[in-house]
């Protein structure tokens, strides 16, 4: 989905859905899309800020790409695999976003941001990793992002995760109070054939 924030263009994709249960993929795409307009407000507002206005500086540039986890995946699930969505914010700002896959997988591989090891563990990183961090864990869910310096980029990707969350969290109690008690998220509350699959070896009930 493209939009415009002030004169920044704005992109998100979403490439996996884990909450169908309570938005389509359309309705996840539209989210991320609000949630950029929100980031190329703040990074329009930091690029163009009269010199010592910008809390952590002027911006170097009028764009940004994020990259979001799915924060549901498994733990073996393939860096490419893994990903929920991402955003883009003003003109060619696809060129950053794989540098910011690059910190995501590397936080998601680490258990933490990448922009310590870059400086006091290269032992961790190894042929064609990302000599920068940062990338931001909110309550499980990371997102990275790239093009500004490593603090302008922690803070707006901990901004994007926080609201995500947050945002999140407001879909699904709607849900809870849309469709009552259940046991499952899942359609007509069935259960999911993994969980039956990891007991079906136990015995049926004796005649």
């Amino acid at each position: 989905m493209t939009s415009t924030a002030g004169t920044l263009r704005v992109e998100a994709a979403v490439r996996r859905n884990p909450y169908t249960y309570m938005l389509t993929d359309g309705e996840l795409t539209d989210l991320l899309t609000d949630l950029g307009r929100r980031r190329a407000e703040s990074v329009l507002r930091n690029h163009s800020a009269p010199e010592g206005r910008a809390p952590r500086g002027p911006y170097p540039r009028p764009a940004m790409g994020f990259v979001v986890l799915d924060p549901t995946a498994e733990a073996g699930t393939a860096p490419a695999d893994a990903v929920l969505g991402a955003v883009t914010v003003g003109e060619d700002a696809s060129r950053f976003l794989p540098k910011a896959a690059a910190k995501a997988a590397a936080h998601r591989r680490l258990g933490g941001d990448n922009g310590t090891p870059v400086h006091t563990d290269p032992h961790l990183l190894g042929t064609g990793a990302f000599r920068y961090g940062h990338s931001a864990e909110v309550r499980g869910l990371i997102v990275a992002a790239s093009s500004q310096s490593t603090d302008q980029d922690l803070y707006e990707a901990s901004r994007l995760a926080a609201e995500l969350v947050e945002e999140l969290g407001a879909r699904h109690r709607a849900f809870e109070w849309r469709e009552g008690e259940t046991d499952w998220l899942s359609p007509a509350g069935d259960v999911p054939p993994e969980y039956e699959e990891m007991v079906s070896w136990f015995p049926a009930p004796a005649a």
